[in-house]
C-alpha cells in the first residue's frame, strides 16, 4: 500500500511526531511504500537542526532525518507554517534576509500543493495530530 503521512504537532509537546516516526518506520519495514510525510502546522518543528534534547531523551529530528537517508523520504514542511515559526532554509533565509537557516538534514520546504499531491497519489492519507 502507498501511504501520504501527515504530521500537524511538534516533536516534543504532543505524541502525534512519534506516532507518525514509528507508523512510518512500521510500514516501510512491512515492504509499504510512503509517497510523503508532510509536516504542517506546529509538526514543521519536527524539521529544526537545532533541537537539542537531553542525552537521555530520544531525538526525534534526527530520527526523521535517518528515515529519510535509508529509505529515500520526501520530507515537506510547509513554507507557510515554517516562517511563521522561524524555521528557514538557505533559500528561504536568503529570500527573506535573514543571516542563517535552521532546517535539518533530509527536509524541504515547499507550499500545500505538496500535500494536495501526496492525498492524491496516496492510497491513504494517515493524519497525525490536529
Amino acid at each position: 500500500m502507498k501511504f501520504g503521512i501527515l504530521v500537524n504537532e511538534g516533536p516534543y509537546q504532543h505524541q502525534a511526531s512519534d506516532s507518525a516516526y514509528q507508523f512510518t518506520k512500521a510500514a516501510l519495514e512491512k515492504g509499504h511504500e510512503i509517497f510523503r510525510v508532510f509536516f504542517y502546522h506546529d509538526g514543521v518543528n519536527n524539521a529544526t537542526r537545532l533541537t537539542v534534547p537531553p542525552r537521555d531523551d530520544r531525538n526525534i529530528v534526527d530520527r526523521w532525518s535517518e528515515l529519510a537517508k535509508q529509505h529515500n523520504l520526501d520530507l515537506v514542511v510547509c513554507i507557510a507554517a515554517a516562517q511563521r515559526r522561524g524555521l528557514l532554509d538557505e533559500n528561504e533565509a536568503k529570500r527573506q534576509g535573514k543571516d542563517a537557516n535552521n532546517i535539518a538534514e533530509g527536509f524541504r520546504i515547499s507550499g500545500l500543493g505538496q500535500l494536495i499531491e501526496a492525498g492524491i497519489q496516496s492510497e491513504r492519507l494517515v493524519v497525525f495530530g490536529d
